[in-house]
Parts: structure tokens; sequence; C-alpha cells
């Protein structure tokens, strides 16, 4: 069902798009999904004139009844642009989706436990909602997994659940989720929306296990390309990986710990280009307005990692990491995070995730399972993923969207879910009949025999279809073209793998990979098969979740590479098949959208340190907020400043800040530091400073892990400082941090300032480097423009460290670079 009418947010680009707005005009083309490094290859040189020949002599067989329809007509109705967030009108929140496409072909999303239903006057929480979609941008509710009169015997009474993942495993669908009181719980259903199972026992409890010190929530699931299955999971600070048994049934083997950092979790690994990437999210969650949530990433050539940022450093540092992926970008939503990423039918990948409407964060209290408690709004926004240099990025870059965006590809004129039962526009050879089943729905079935369109589609494109093999001496395959111009994505259970296939009979080409002893013939799979040029790749999987089974590359540049081919499926022996697609291949955008620049030096707003003149005194340009502090001085050409046994913090307003006039406009100031000393709660840095309530900070500061006693992690703090009126009750002060990339033995920080008149907002975006070179830009945090801010430093928390200032260097904000 639909609620209420489809209320959509007034558009607030947010001033990332004043950079950027240029690039994404020209790049809303979404990006292919490209073959993996590791694919099975064959070369067809040796066998191209031996093809092209028997090509040229052989007719098309489909000429005189297909030539006609060598384009494609116009799709099906479906949306082709949409806006953020998708759940508006449908529900009020939608935390930490986790979304899948079914093999009814619809795409179905799946929630934290929240009240999502609450303006429109219901009381209490949906456990566990779920969302229907057939174009990943309209939804309907669809119920939810557990009825609050059926609650798991594995629940203590108080716990709530959060964080599901669904897969499609063993011909099933497997949901994980964690409990607010701690530990991991498995249920599966025959389809998308139940009837939903629950297991006796919690695959993992709420007690940290061996191994991993961790709290045991945000779980994911990922299939390795030999059939092993691995849990991720864990939060506040520590991410774990294990073995799962066959069908999730429990841990087994060493459990390793392969990332850490100041409230990382939200975990969830893809496989791209041969790579592992785990992805996550770090800073909060759920603080309304004030949430930090940013996601990153990092790599590795194994799923048990080590995984490394874009700087390689190893996400088990102690420290704080790179890697952005998602951050906030001043648009009117904060908080983006906790994610799951899906495939459209052009090989686009998109991140479904949620994020906090900042002019509507929170709710009312709500009663809950676990009491009364104060709750953001956390809807459902979906953007593209760009795979960029080999790291993936949402919107290349520009973050969340706000306002009309290009829709994922969801329908295909040359394509069929057989919902009506009808083989309208297929040619059929040989024994194909419609069957049905309850998950699938209607469905066709062959024996010994193939399906092919009347449609044809030119160019670059990818066909896409679900097959099981029930007979153990079948093989399911998935057609472009006809005759000796066909090529087919085999799978192959007799042979026991993937095989594409160019042409047929003694001069075929052939290029195969082995799949798991694992694989489940007999259950549904995702097959894929691009054309690209003269290179053809075709991937399976049990449920195109970034996770495939095999990849296979076929380089055969003697076939032609554009011209128009039917799709179709075929069959030797016995085999099914289901939502079948033929689209044109997503397009890559290729450049990041532009980070700020220092434009011009502005002088009166600048330090060098090489004076004579101890900041703060008379004619320096700077003034003290409590100061002058202790130790403060110039030496060598820097600013030197002990850090003081004092904070800026909530009402605990001891520490001195030393500042200056900021100037008028947009501006971006650059400190280098250094800050030595050991152990913990000691920073140093940057400040926009209003007032001792209202500033943001960026900082080098030196902090412990939540559980890891003894540990002091090298962390870059973004945090902002304001009233929480929203909040209930109202917070008269505020703070919140995000977390930038590590910083080194010398840090240099900037922020970027633009003052959002038509929101009387100022926007600060921050980024870090570790060279003075190589920037890390991070997120976005927002302050009132109500009063002036001042350009600051500070260094404090507690004694036993020096920062070193070198300069404060402040620019015009250059946007033509």
């Amino acid at each position: 069902m639909r609620l209420g009418s489809d209320q959509r947010r007034p558009v607030r680009t947010g001033w990332v798009a004043a950079f950027v707005a240029s690039v994404l005009a020209a790049g809303v083309a979404p990006l292919p999904l490209a073959a993996d490094a590791g694919a099975a290859v064959a070369d067809a040189d040796a066998a191209v004139a031996d093809i092209a020949v028997a090509d040229a002599a052989v007719p098309n067989p489909d000429a005189a009844g297909i030539a006609a329809a060598a384009t494609s007509p116009t799709p099906p109705t479906a949306a082709t642009t949409y806006a953020n967030p998708v759940t508006a009108g449908v529900t009020d929140t939608f935390p930490d989706p986790a979304v899948i496409r079914g093999k009814d072909g619809a795409w179905y999303a799946y929630g934290t436990q929240n009240p999502v239903f609450n303006s429109q006057g219901e009381p209490g929480e949906r456990i566990l909602p779920i969302l229907r979609s057939t174009d990943l941008v309209t939804w309907e509710y669809a119920g939810e997994v557990i009825q609050p009169d059926e609650v798991p015997a594995t629940w203590r009474d108080n716990s709530r659940a959060w964080a599901p993942d669904v897969r499609y495993v063993d011909g099933e669908y497997l949901l994980t989720y964690g409990l607010s009181t701690g530990g991991l719980a498995v249920a599966t259903a025959p389809t998308p929306t139940g009837p939903w199972t629950h297991r006796d026992e919690l695959l993992v409890p709420s007690a940290p296990i061996d191994g991993c010190p961790t709290g045991n929530i945000d779980q994911a699931l990922f299939t390795d390309d030999d059939g092993t299955l691995y849990l991720y999971w864990g939060s506040y600070d520590i991410v774990c990986v294990s073995e799962l048994t066959p069908g999730a049934g429990e841990l087994t083997g060493p459990v390793t710990q392969v990332a850490q950092g100041r409230r990382m979790e939200g975990a969830y690994v893809v496989r791209h280009d041969d790579l592992y990437y785990l992805m996550y999210s770090d800073a909060g969650c759920c603080e309304g307005a004030y949430s930090g949530y940013t996601v990153k990433v990092g790599r590795s050539e194994s799923p048990r990692g080590p995984f490394l940022d874009d700087d390689g450093v190893d996400l088990m540092a102690e420290s704080s990491k790179g890697g952005y992926v998602l951050t906030s970008n001043g648009n009117g939503f904060v908080g983006p995070g906790h994610h799951s990423v899906v495939t459209d039918l052009a090989g686009q990948d998109w991140m479904a995730y949620h994020a906090i409407p900042a002019d509507d964060p929170d709710f009312p209290p709500v009663e809950t399972r676990n009491g009364v408690l104060n709750l953001s709004k956390r809807p459902l926004m979906i953007d593209r993923l760009d795979w960029m240099d080999g790291w993936p990025v949402v919107n290349a870059g520009a973050g969340p969207s706000s306002g009309p965006q290009a829709a994922p590809v969801t329908t295909s004129a040359v394509g069929t879910t057989f919902a009506d039962g009808s083989l309208d526009g297929w040619r059929a050879d040989g024994d194909v009949a419609v069957a049905e089943a309850p998950d699938a729905g209607p469905y066709v079935r062959l024996d010994g025999s193939s399906l092919v369109s009347r449609v044809r589609t030119g160019g670059d494109v990818r066909a896409q279809a679900d097959v099981r093999v029930p007979g153990a001496d079948g093989a399911a395959g998935l057609t472009l073209g006809t005759g000796a111009h066909r090529v087919t994505a085999w799978v192959d259970r007799a042979a026991g793998e993937l095989r594409v296939e160019s042409g047929h009979g003694p001069r075929a080409v052939r290029a195969a990979a082995d799949l798991p002893e694992t694989f489940g013939y007999e259950d549904w799979s995702v097959v894929t098969l691009d054309r690209a040029g003269g290179t053809y790749t075709a991937t399976v999987s049990a449920d195109n979740l970034k996770d495939p089974l095999g990849t296979v590359t076929l380089r055969d540049r003697g076939r032609p590479s554009g011209n128009p081919v039917p799709v179709g499926v075929t069959a030797r022996g016995r085999a099914d098949a289901d939502n079948v697609s033929l689209v044109a291949d997503a397009e890559p955008v290729t450049e990041r959208v532009p980070n700020p620049q220092p434009g011009a030096l502005l002088p009166d707003a600048s330090d060098e340190f090489d004076g004579d003149v101890v900041p703060g005194g008379p004619g320096s340009g700077w003034t003290w907020v409590r100061g002058p502090a202790d130790g403060v001085r110039l030496e060598d050409g820097a600013l030197a400043w002990p850090t003081q046994a004092a904070e800026l913090h909530l009402g605990n307003n001891t520490a001195s800040v030393l500042t200056r006039d900021a100037p008028e406009g947009d501006y971006l100031v650059e400190t280098r530091l250094e800050l030595d000393g050991v152990g913990v709660n000691k920073q140093a840095g940057l400040v926009l400073y209003a007032d001792d309530d209202q500033f943001v900070k960026l900082v080098h500061s030196q902090l412990g892990l939540q559980r890891k006693p003894g540990s002091v992690a090298q962390m870059v703090e973004f945090t902002k400082e304001a009233a929480r009126p929203t909040s209930t009750p109202p917070a008269a002060v505020y703070a919140a941090p995000m977390w930038g990339a590590a910083p080194g033995e010398t840090t240099w920080l900037r922020l970027a300032v633009h003052e959002d008149a038509a929101h009387d907002e100022y926007e600060v975006r921050m980024a870090s480097s570790t060279d003075g070179e190589t920037w890390r830009w991070g997120g976005v945090w927002t302050l009132p423009s109500d009063k002036p801010l001042r350009i600051g430093l500070v260094a404090m928390n507690t004694p036993g460290a020096e920062a070193r200032f070198a300069y404060v260097r402040t620019h015009t904000l250059d946007r033509t670079r």
C-alpha cells in the first residue's frame, strides 16, 4: 500500500553542486559492469578467419522475419527519473536497507525495526519492514518479517531487530539480522515476503566470541567464487569475518578481524575486477541532524583481507581511514550510510542507503520493545555507484542526490518476466511451455529447445536471465544472436562449468570456468552476458549481488560486434528460464566531480608564523578566547602550542581558542600541523568559531578504540557543535563527529566554506592530506549563519603533546578546477 501523497522534499543541491553541475550534466549515463580481471579468457584471434568465412557463408536464418525489427521499440512503462528519498509518501523511515531482486522479477527491500507509519498515527514499530518495487524507485509496502506476537524465542524481552541482510541461498531467501541486545539471527522463506521460518539458535551469540571483541550486529553475507560463504559482522569499533557452513548453519574455521575504527560498522563486501571491497559506515548513524555517518571502503585480494584504503592504510590500523564512497554534501540530507548494493539490468551498480532529512530529522518519543526511545528518521535513498580508477564512489563523488535523477534501467523492450503467461514476441524452437512456481510466478520450461526474441538491439548490450537446470545431464544457455551468429553463455551441469561459446560445431570458440562443487544447479541462478565490441563476458551468481560464482570472458574480434541481435534462452535436456532481458550496456562515468581548490591567497586572513609578534599579541591579527594559552610561542618558523588540560565541548568550555577574522564570501582555510606526544585524548587543529556552543573543528586527535583497551588511534576528526532544537527534549547544544583519512606525522588540514544565503547557513567541507599534494575530501557540516564565523586554532584535551602549526593560509574558493 502507498500511504498519503508523495511529498517530495524541495530540491537542495548543496554547495558541492556548485562545483559539479557541469560534470553531472555531461555524465548522467551510468557505468557498465566491468569484466572481472581474474575471469577465464579465450582469445579467438586464431580462429577469426575461419569464423568470419563461416559466418559469411551462412545466411542469417532470421533475416526475412526480423530484419524490420532491428531496433528496439519504446520500452515498457517505467520510471525514467526519480528523486530522493524514494520512500517519500510510502514510509516515514526505512533504516539500514538491504535490497534483492526476487525471482518474480521485482525488487524487495528490508529495513531495521522502526516506526514506519508514525505520521499516520500508528504507535510502535514494524519489525523488519518489507518494501516491493518493479523499478527500484517506486515502492509499496509489502509487510514485515515478524509480527509483534510472533517474536522468536531466541530474543530477549527488550530486543529489537536491526540491520537485515538478505541473500538467495540454496533456493530460498536467507535473512540475517542483528539484535539490539546483541547476537545475530537467521530466518528463511520460499518467497521474498515469507512465510518466514526462524532458526532456533542464534548464528552468533550476544556476547563477543573468541577472536572478535566487537558488538555482534550489522552482519552481511558474501559468497566467494569457490562457493565459500562468509559472514562479516561487528560494530563499535571492530569488523570480523568467518566462514560459514553451507546454508549459513554456523561459523566454522578461524575468526579474523579485518577492520577497526571509531564507530565502524555496517560492513558489506562485493567483488569487482577480481578484488574484494569491504565497504562500511563510520561515525554516528542515528543522531538526527548531527549524524556523521559516512561510507568508506578498503580493498583486498582476499575475502579475509588485509583491506587497504586508497592511501594504502590497512583497515586494521589504529587510525581513521579514507576511501570515501559516500559523504554528506550539504544538500539537506545528513548521515548517509548503512548500505547495500544492487545492479540494474544495464549492469549499472546502485547503492541503497539511508540518510536523514536535516529539516525534519527526528521522531517524537516512540514506544518500543526497549521502552520509549528518541529515534531519527532515516528514509530509503538510492544513487548511482560508479567505479573509478578501481574504487567505488557514489555519483562520481557528488554524494547524495537531490532533485530529479536518471532512474535505474529495470525494464526492456527485448525481454519479459512471463508474468502474463504469454510468449508473444518470442519464437520457440522445440518444446517450450509456460509453467508457474510460488516464488518465480510464470516461467518457461525448456526441453532441448530454445526461445528467441523477435526484437533485436544493437551496439554494446547486456543480456540477463534467471535459469535452473533440474536434469543431471542438462545445461541452460543465455544467447545473443542466432544460428552461426549466436553467442551462448552456458550453465552446464554435466560439465560443471560456466562456458561461453561463439558459433557452433567444430569452428566454435569457447572459454570456460569451473563452477563450485556446491553450485545449486536445481536452484535459480542469475546469468548475465555482456557484449562490448568483440568481447563477451558472462557471469553467474545466486542473486546478482556482486558475488559471482563464475566469470568467463571470450574475445572474438572476427564476429560483427555492433549488429542488432535478439536475446534468447536455450537448453540441452531439461532447463527453466525466467526474467529475460536485453538492454544497452550502461555507459561509464569516467571523471570524478571537481573538489574545492584554493584560489587567490588572502593575506589579511593568513599568517606564515615567521614574524616577531606572537599570535594574540598587539598587531598580530589574532585574538584569544581564554588566553593566552601557556607555552604558546613562535619557534623555527612555526607556532608551537602545548596541548592544554582543557575542553571545548558542550558545557565544558575551558580551552583557549586563538581566532582571527574570516573573509567575506566563500573561502578555503588551510594549515600544516605536527602533533607529537603519546597517549589518548589529545587534539589540535582548525576551528571555525562563532562562540563556545557554535563551531566546527577539524583536528588531529588521539583517541582510544572502544573495544581495544590501551589503543591509541590517530584520527582526523571533523566535529560540529551547535543547538539541536529538533531533539526530544530540545538540546541547547550538541556535538558529533565525522572521521577523515588517517593523519601522518605531518598533516595538512583544509576547511572549505560556502555561505548558503537561501537556507541561512554555512556549509563547511573538510579535507586532509599527509603530503600537501593529495587531498582526501570528506563530508559537509552546516552551521547557522546567524553569527559570523572566525578562523581559529586549538590544542587541547590533556597535556603531554605539542602542536606545531607551520602556517594558516586563507584563500578564495576556486570553483573552476
